[in-house]
């Protein structure tokens, strides 16, 4: 059983044992979320898509946290975080094992059901652990917290594109001058058919390990924080408060994690199709989600590394919104043509390779370094003075990862309209309102 503990009551032992429970967490939340910058092109193929649909892998993902995270958060209350955490990983094992009737069918509504049920898990995940890690330390130290966190999240975000990629990506290039030279739709639809189903044994393995996980974390001592609690300055200053909307720093906050959410998944997710459009091999740009990855991770260890004895959380905030306009003008307006190698190494296969890079994906990629520290600084400032309202202000910023849902699509979109390097466009405008809060708006109401 969960023990129920303020965060002052927690030993060290138990304090450590924890966050190397939640860091495995997040390493889950990286694998399973970053796979779908590799399942965007994967699936554009195998189910004949355009630009457009092919995004709404993103969107049937990510629209569950909008849809889930309230009633996550009942469940939560009555369930605890412990018995929560594992009801969300069976959740996402049931969404991983629809991919075998969706790889079998290669019916693309199946495979974004999966991905719906997936995102279900995830967001029950998701509002236990973002508060969890947030109140069990000191507050002012919580950027940090979640800044290791998010180094376990984003290294499985490294190394997941390249496994899957590596698994059913393999031989694309070929599979491609195939389908060039299919001469009837019943020869092209073999092929296809056959594309489609090597997702079928990564899927199995994924819906074993998070059944395992499930179990074992029933079985493990994890200490549960009272979110319920709050100190006597905090109770006094809510005394009248009788809703969470009479927190316009909150409010404020959900609206700028909905676009942060946004731009962080069309970094990651948008690169590798991005690297394609631009006539890069699938043998490059496969990796292009990792080098993001490997941006953000960069981006935590600096934040560890500083905060909050030389930075803190607001100034670090405000440092990635202006990186992020920087990175994303740098991605709109650098020719395409401009093409450079670099040395990169399989961190799967540990393999030296010479890796094509256009400069214009490099600064896309960089937009992960601009990325990396707004999600860890946003959350302590969002549920700074909630109290006994944390529960539900954290499945309102849950509901805001539903960002990663809509401006996918509108890159999309005007990538059809434009082109893919012109979409990127969409990202300007979310980081000014990141911008906004990070300078003005999380002081609203105080």
């Amino acid at each position: 059983m969960a023990t129920n503990a303020s965060t002052s009551d927690i030993s060290r032992k138990d304090y450590v044992f924890a966050i190397t429970i939640i860091g495995l967490f997040f390493f889950i939340f990286g694998f399973v979320t970053w796979l779908n910058g590799v399942l965007i092109p994967f699936l554009r193929t195998a189910c004949e898509l355009n630009d457009f649909q092919a995004y709404f892998v993103t969107a049937a993902f990510y629209i569950s946290y909008f849809v889930m995270a309230l009633p996550s958060s009942m469940i939560l209350k009555k369930t605890g975080f412990k018995i929560g955490m594992s009801l969300g990983l069976w959740v996402m094992a049931i969404g991983a094992i629809i991919f075998i009737p969706a790889a079998l069918s290669r019916a693309y509504w199946l495979f974004l059901t999966g991905l719906f049920v997936q995102g279900t898990g995830l967001a029950l995940l998701q509002t236990a652990v973002n508060p969890y890690v947030t109140i069990i330390g000191p507050r002012e130290s919580a950027a940090k917290r979640i800044s290791i966190m998010g180094i376990a999240n984003k290294f499985a975000g490294v190394i997941a594109p390249i496994i899957l990629a590596s698994i059913i990506l393999k031989d694309s290039h070929i599979l491609e001058e195939k389908l060039v030279q299919a001469t009837d739709a019943a020869s092209r639809a073999i092929l296809l058919d056959e594309m489609a189903r090597t997702v079928i044994m990564p899927y199995i393995v994924m819906t074993i390990v998070l059944v395992l996980l499930g179990l074992l974390l029933k079985f493990v001592h994890l200490p549960d924080v009272d979110t319920e609690a709050e100190d006597e300055a905090v109770g006094v200053a809510n005394l009248k408060k009788t809703s969470i909307w009479q927190f316009p720093h909150l409010i404020l906050g959900v609206i700028a994690l909905f676009f942060y959410v946004g731009v962080e998944v069309i970094a990651g997710d948008t690169i590798i199709r991005y690297g394609q459009s631009l006539g890069i091999p699938m043998e490059s740009a496969k990796y292009y989600t990792s080098l993001t990855m490997l941006a953000m991770i960069i981006g935590y260890v600096l934040g560890i590394a500083l905060i909050p004895k030389y930075l803190k959380q607001g100034n670090a905030l405000k440092l990635c919104t202006i990186f992020g306009v920087i990175f994303s003008l740098g991605a709109i307006f650098t020719p395409a043509s401009k093409v450079f190698t670099m040395p990169f190494i399989d961190l799967v296969t540990f393999q030296p390779l010479q890796l094509v890079l256009p400069v214009t994906v490099l600064f896309v990629a960089l937009l992960g370094f601009a990325n990396s520290l707004v999600w860890p600084a946003m959350w302590p400032l969002a549920l700074d003075g909630l109290g006994k309202f944390t529960k539900t202000a954290s499945a309102m910023l849950i509901m805001a990862i539903a960002g990663g849902a809509i401006l996918p699509l509108v890159y999309g979109k005007l990538a059809m309209a434009f082109s893919t390097q012109s979409a990127y466009w969409i990202c300007v405008p979310g980081y000014l309102v990141i911008m906004y809060y990070a300078f003005i708006g999380h002081k609203a109401g105080k």
